[in-house]
């Protein structure tokens, strides 16, 4: 069933610097996609084409990567990656990074790794700043029930990522 996602996940405090956040949209078969670049590192994966921006050669292979992923050519991403969050949220969200293409794991699961509680683990898998790319649709509810998701079509969208991953091989 593949391996689990290898990114380069980096979580750092912001810089004191203003920086310019360099971005590109692109269509999916969930609908449109906005990335979002800040220094040399994805911030952001939103549903929804953002006018304008600056196609960075990062952004580009992050273009061709989410590509090849819903053309089944992709398992693992291979992106420098600095979502912005509290020190729980990015624990979370490394959890769901180690979950592999084409399975899935419970809400209850990743908790009790975490020693947190399912709602919280919840609640940090709805911030995420990067879905696909940390695969937050991986997280099922108890039993295996699809519950919420805070991207595209809510479950919907959900569904049609688990269903693209269940081509696995």
């Amino acid at each position: 069933m593949g391996s689990p996602i290898k990114c380069n996940l980096k979580f750092q405090e912001a810089h004191p610097k203003i920086i310019v956040m360099n971005y590109t949209s692109l269509l999916s078969p969930t609908g449109p996609l906005t990335l979002f670049e800040e220094a040399g590192e994805i911030i952001a994966v939103e549903w929804g084409q953002t006018k304008g921006g600056s196609e960075t050669p990062l952004l580009h292979e992050a273009k061709d990567q989410i590509s090849q992923y819903f053309a089944r050519e992709r398992q693992i991403f291979e992106l420098p990656l600095n979502p912005k969050g509290t020190e729980f949220q990015k624990a979370v969200w490394q959890q769901m990074l180690e979950i592999p293409y084409g399975q899935t794991k419970t809400y209850g699961a990743l908790a009790k790794n975490l020693k947190s509680a399912a709602r919280a683990v919840g609640g940090a898998c709805g911030k995420n700043p990067i879905p696909i790319i940390i695969p937050c649709h991986r997280v099922m509810g108890a039993n295996g029930k699809l519950t919420g998701f805070s991207g595209g079509e809510g479950v919907a969208t959900k569904e049609a990522l688990l269903r693209l991953e269940s081509f696995a091989t």
